[in-house]
């Protein structure tokens, strides 16, 4: 069974103030503990460093849209997901199911109806603190072992720090996807992305030097200009 209403945390991502504020409100008044982000960025940063119960996500986001945020975070957690698409828009439900979304909602729709779909799926869906990634991620000759920490190349051991394994295991574990700054500060950093801040660009660029000394191709870690990085 879920846990009490007032110890159930609901984040909204919705770039429409006036329908977030509204949600919040009803929410509220039901006693769930409520978080409110307004674009895709900053909902999976925060979807990222808090722990909620559920989260309200809507496809039209700005600075990064919705289907893009629950493809990063179905590769690390489970959070039950509502996703909050325009009406009669049947592509936008199937690919919102496909990557990964529990329910959704076509907007316009009743705050009465969105509140028994939350209690329903939270009735379904249990929170997974036991959600574990793999233990090992390997690329053609590379590997990681996440729980002993080590990298290799053709099983020669490569010396990373603690920061470099895990911004190196973040980009393999989502290979493909341009991941920002902020999300990548958040994840590898544990801190808030500052424009003045070159601390990520070092690290990632001691990553690369490593693996292309070691005989792999590190600039396959790319910079996506005005982005982020991305392991291609």
């Amino acid at each position: 069974m879920p846990t009490s209403k007032a110890n159930t945390h609901i984040l909204i991502i919705e770039d429409d103030v006036s329908l977030s504020e509204q949600l919040g409100d009803r929410l509220r008044e039901h006693t769930y503990e409520v978080s409110q982000c307004y674009d895709g960025e900053s909902g999976l940063s925060e979807a990222i460093r808090a722990q909620h119960q559920l989260i309200l996500l809507d496809v039209m986001l700005p600075k990064r849209d919705g289907y893009s945020v629950l493809n990063i975070l179905r590769k690390t957690c489970n959070t039950p997901v509502i996703m909050l698409t325009a009406r009669g828009a049947e592509e936008e439900r199937i690919r919102g199911f496909t990557e990964g979304a529990d329910d959704y909602l076509a907007k316009p729709f009743s705050t009465t109806e969105l509140l028994l779909r939350i209690e329903a799926l939270l009735r379904r869906c249990q929170p997974s603190p036991s959600f574990s990634e793999p233990r090992l991620l390997g690329l053609d000759n590379l590997q990681l072992d996440k729980q002993r920490q080590r990298v290799a190349i053709n099983n020669i051991e490569l010396e990373l720090t603690p920061i470099q394994f895990k911004l190196l295991w973040t980009l393999l574990a989502q290979r493909g996807e341009v991941l920002s700054k902020a999300y990548l500060y958040q994840t590898v950093l544990n801190r808030t992305f500052s424009a003045y801040d070159r601390s990520l660009d070092m690290h990632l660029s001691r990553v690369r030097r490593k693996l292309t000394e070691a005989g792999w191709r590190g600039e396959r870690l790319e910079t996506v200009h005005g982005k982020g990085y991305l392991l291609s």
